[in-house]
């Protein structure tokens, strides 16, 4: 309207110390810097796609990573942060305050709304979350990668990816309630208490504000410092109602079929689909991200959701529009199909990019899924460059973790045994591991 204020650019924060890249932290890596654009919940517009992908090509050397809590990253960053970070903000890729972007850590499933297993839509629920931890100031002290989930009881929720908080939808006497847990995951750890789920949004700030109450300066996360007070204590001090019986106490989430984030995906709305596809080992060209915004425009709703499989959903597109998607995505070089050999692999960004790593982890996966000749599950093998494992927060049913150009040491994963699992084989070629890996799925078909 003529006569309204124009916009004002939000302000350069003072930024902390962090290892972890942020909107204005460009964190430098050995291939340039790193920005990364934390998603509202995994959402992002059709025209903010085009901004992404603008500023990727514009700034820095047109590399994309879609990272394991469904956020965006551009790597390989010049010297022009500041129109980097313009680019950005301009498409409404920001913060609502500026001191709020390091703690908008919430994961949603990527079908929220959509999913015909959800319990209830949880997206108005998460802007509640997403709001406070934007705009209060205390909240602002949480880590960088002090991290929340919320999961309404989708087929399609990553399960396995631990939080310091999660919460999850379950059904009591016919009604929703939001059971929750600290420092783990909902398929793995107990709930230790639910609340109405019109109680969500007050349980959550109960929980940030105990924890600040009570955490030291090196207790960032939640597992350190239930490891000095006890999640008993901790839960005794909330202040907030909650049901702690056994229906509570005693149940866990059910797990789902982690590979039905390829392909066509049903919703609930009738007549609907979504349709994923993977970027392959978690990067996307500029090319690739406008081609998928341009079919959200021309066959969806003009959104995508990134997902925490380092991929991509297009939602809302008609039933009969699914084989002319999944054929416009397969023709970008994404990956649609959970038997192509590409999309097993997970691998961090390797000594191309990183300084700390081995191994050029990219490469060596291109290599290593040539080689292998057994299906197995989709993202079941992780290659590390080193020990710290940065593109896998769970554990891989297989890793390959770095000990020279071309060399790993594999392990398989088994509860039993602390780590990446059991040894597989020291100092192998990527030969000798996929030989490996094949006797591995040949003698566990059900892996």
């Amino acid at each position: 309207m003529p006569g309204d204020p124009l916009p004002q650019p939000l302000p350069t924060p003072a930024l902390r110390p962090s290892a972890c890249p942020g909107l204005w932290r460009i964190v430098q890596a050995l291939d340039g810097g790193i920005s990364r654009i934390k998603l509202d919940a995994g959402t992002l517009s059709a025209v903010q796609a085009h901004a992404v992908a603008d500023a990727a090509e514009r700034f820095a050397g047109g590399v994309i990573e879609v990272t394991n809590r469904s956020n965006l990253q551009i790597r390989g960053i010049g010297a022009d942060h500041a129109g980097l970070v313009a680019c950005l903000l301009d498409a409404g890729l920001g913060p609502r305050q500026a001191a709020g972007d390091d703690v908008r850590n919430l994961m949603l499933s990527p079908a929220a709304g959509l999913d015909p297993a959800m319990l209830f839509d949880s997206r108005a629920l998460a802007g509640q979350i997403l709001e406070s931890l934007q705009t209060c100031e205390r909240f602002h002290q949480l880590s960088a990668k002090f991290a929340v989930q919320l999961d309404a009881g989708e087929d399609l929720a990553m399960l396995t990816h631990p939080h310091d908080l999660w919460l999850s939808a379950l059904r009591l006497d016919g009604e929703v309630w939001l059971a929750f847990g600290l420092a783990g995951c909902p398929a793995e750890e107990g709930a230790l208490g639910a609340v109405p789920l019109a109680d969500g949004h007050a349980l959550v700030l109960a929980v940030l504000q105990r924890f600040l109450d009570l955490a030291t300066a090196q207790q960032a996360r939640m597992r350190q410092l239930l490891a000095e007070c006890g999640s008993e204590a901790f839960v005794q001090g909330l202040g907030v109602a909650l049901r702690r019986d056994h229906a509570v106490l005693g149940w866990r989430r059910p797990r789902r079929d982690q590979a039905r984030h390829l392909g066509v995906y049903p919703q609930r709305q009738t007549g609907r689909v979504a349709v994923g596809a993977a970027a392959p080992l978690g990067r996307l060209s500029a090319a690739q991200l406008r081609g998928a915004a341009h079919l959200a425009s021309s066959l969806g709703d003009a959104s995508l959701r990134m997902t925490p499989w380092q991929s991509l959903l297009l939602p809302n597109l008609a039933a009969t529009d699914a084989e002319l998607a999944l054929a416009g995505l397969a023709a970008l070089g994404l990956l649609c199909d959970p038997a192509q050999p590409l999309a097993r692999m997970v691998a961090c960004t390797g000594s191309a990019g990183c300084a700390k790593a081995l191994a050029d982890t990219k490469a060596d996966a291109v290599q290593l899924a040539a080689l292998l000749r057994e299906p197995g599950p989709v993202a079941g093998i992780h290659l590390s460059g080193c020990a710290r494992s940065c593109a896998l927060a769970h554990r891989a049913p297989a890793t390959l973790l770095a000990v020279g150009p071309g060399h790993y040491d594999l392990y398989f994963h088994d509860p039993a045994q602390p780590g990446l699992g059991a040894p597989g084989g020291r100092n192998l070629t990527l030969k000798e591991a996929g030989a490996q890996l094949d006797a591995r799925l040949r003698s566990n078909p059900d892996d």
